[in-house]
């Protein structure tokens, strides 16, 4: 079939809201909900964290109410990892108002799940990427969106379209759901085995949670600065562009939740005796100290050496373990569930920032295992979450495979194919597989 095109202003009128002013929000329950970009996920919204406008300032801001069936799209940083902030309003995301770079489309004279559909594909994501302006915060406009082309097929062939794509996608969407309860229950189990080796006493029975590692006399409870020197970094600034004195330079980025990520690392400058002051040792533990997050405070990885001569900003704690305490029992004690508790609690906030600091480190009180036991609970540890490790790489390829398998189905659907023959569904699912870099499979598994 040869599609005619339409631009999306033909087809749904594209709207955005105004800046509201903070000094009226309100509470959760207060009045009615403003639906920023923060509450827009891909495939819905979510309203965890509520902004309202009191119902008595409503007159005149009607026409921002959204309905059910609308588009939402987050015009701020759209081309996110995750994919399109874009998501369909249903019944109960209502009442709520549209605000500033939000943008609203509302189908007029065409089936809303088609464009809903269509509007998911990488054809507009890569329109958008080319249109979004601004530096400090790009974001793209409503010009933009509006001019975006549409295939039209004719109103009971894009019903057609819809109905094949609904039946396919719920057996994905099923398979992801499947993934995602492996993932949380992943998470739980290695939660608890971590808690086990440091806070749990000692049980008659194991599970398969448990540590199963013994305890010897000898635990104590220490603060953290008895058994490490604890250091802030190097601040980024202007004095600082790598010129002459240039070094590898660790950043946030650098830490992530599953450890080190050094695909990029930047440069800095270091002046005369710096280098000496601010080098990173193996087994140095770096410790973000502030995020949005709040249960992403205090995230670390332990500096493995793979780059010579590193030093990190200041953004990062750096903590040298000391004397009796092995860097690899420092690690799995500070990333166990119960110190990151501690960490949320004790991070100060200050407009949505949780941040540490050197002083609070040095505070914070950990379990400390005889060396015997240390070297015990590291071997049984790093070989059990090893195990999880692999579990989690079979999950990320599962999802790597889904996520290409949905963009086949889009593309056999937008040129036509997938209400074909019965065998397009075969050769998606092999471009699907061809995408991930897997063989065909045989069959349908998610």
């Amino acid at each position: 079939m040869t599609p005619a095109f339409q631009t999306v202003g033909e087809v749904a009128a594209v709207d955005s809201g105004p800046a509201f002013k903070s000094v009226h929000f309100g509470g959760p329950d207060e009045g009615i909900r403003l639906l920023r970009g923060e509450n827009i996920e891909p495939g819905a919204l979510r309203w965890a964290r509520t902004k309202t406008w009191p119902e008595s300032m409503l007159p005149g801001y009607e026409y921002l109410a959204i309905q059910e069936g609308d588009l939402i799209l987050g015009m701020d940083r759209p081309l996110i990892s995750s994919g399109l902030k874009l998501a369909r309003a249903r019944p109960s995301d209502l009442p709520a108002l549209l605000v500033q770079r939000v943008a609203r489309i509302r189908p007029h004279s065409i089936n809303g799940a088609y464009l809903y559909y269509w509007l998911g594909s990488s054809e507009f994501q890569q329109h958008l990427k080319g249109s979004a302006t601004g530096t400090q915060l790009p974001h793209v406009n409503l010009k933009s969106i509006r001019e975006f082309k549409v295939p039209r097929f004719g109103e009971a062939t894009e019903a057609r379209i819809v109905e094949a794509l609904e039946d396919h996608l719920s057996r994905l969407d099923a398979g992801v759901d499947y993934l995602d309860a492996a993932e949380r229950r992943l998470g739980s189990l290695r939660c608890a085995l971590l808690d086990d080796a440091f806070f749990s006493v000692q049980r008659e029975e194991h599970d398969a949670t448990t540590s199963s590692v013994g305890r010897s006399e000898g635990w104590r409870t220490v603060a953290l600065s008895e058994v490490a020197a604890i250091r802030g970094g190097i601040q980024k600034q202007a004095k600082r562009r790598p010129l002459l004195n240039k070094f590898p330079f660790l950043r946030v980025a650098n830490v992530t939740p599953t450890g080190l990520d050094l695909t990029e690392v930047h440069e800095v400058e270091l002046f005369e005796g710096e280098i000496d002051k601010y080098r990173l040792s193996k087994g140095d533990l770096l410790v973000v100290e502030g995020n949005g997050s709040p249960d992403q405070i205090g995230r670390a990885a332990v500096w493995d050496e793979s780059i010579a001569d590193a030093v990190h900003q200041n953004h990062l704690i750096r903590v040298r373990p000391q004397g009796e305490i092995d860097p690899r029992y420092l690690g799995l004690v500070w990333n166990s569930p119960k110190i990151r508790e501690h960490l949320s609690r004790v991070s100060s906030s200050s407009s949505g920032l949780h941040t540490l600091s050197v002083r609070k480190l040095q505070q914070v009180m950990i379990p400390l295992a005889p060396f015997a036991d240390q070297q015990r609970i590291i071997t049984t540890l790093e070989e059990r979450l090893s195990q999880f490790g692999l579990q989690a790489q079979h999950i990320a390829v599962a999802r790597r495979r889904a996520a290409s398998l949905r963009r086949s189905l889009l593309a056999a659907a937008f040129s036509g194919q997938l209400i074909g023959s019965a065998s397009v569904i075969e050769q998606v699912e092999e471009c699907g597989a061809s995408a991930a870099g897997e063989p065909p499979p045989e069959k349908v598994l998610i």
